[in-house]
């Protein structure tokens, strides 16, 4: 296998794992940031307070995205299946 084809397939899985990892890490991002805005607010500095609305909003995005990150990491993997005679000559 040559080193382009190895770079190629590497740059691909890192894509891949950005497209399939953004919304939850994205939404995980964003709820975590209105707490914070939260807590400066009112003063309230609960290290605590955070854990369980960043937890149910990444089990909730799972739930929503999870069909499509799915359809995203089996297309992926199909393809690099059906390609693997052309990344071994």
């Amino acid at each position: 296998m040559e080193q382009e084809i190895v770079i190629e397939i590497a740059q691909r899985t890192l894509l891949v794992i950005l497209y399939v990892s953004a919304p939850v890490l994205g939404l995980s991002l964003i709820i975590g940031l209105a707490i914070s805005i939260f807590q400066a607010a009112t003063q309230i500095h609960e290290q605590t307070l955070t854990f369980i609305p960043k937890i149910l909003s990444v089990i909730a995005a799972i739930a929503v995205f999870g069909s499509w990150m799915l359809r995203v990491i089996i297309e992926y993997t199909q393809e690099l299946y059906s390609n693997i005679l052309h990344y071994i000559r």
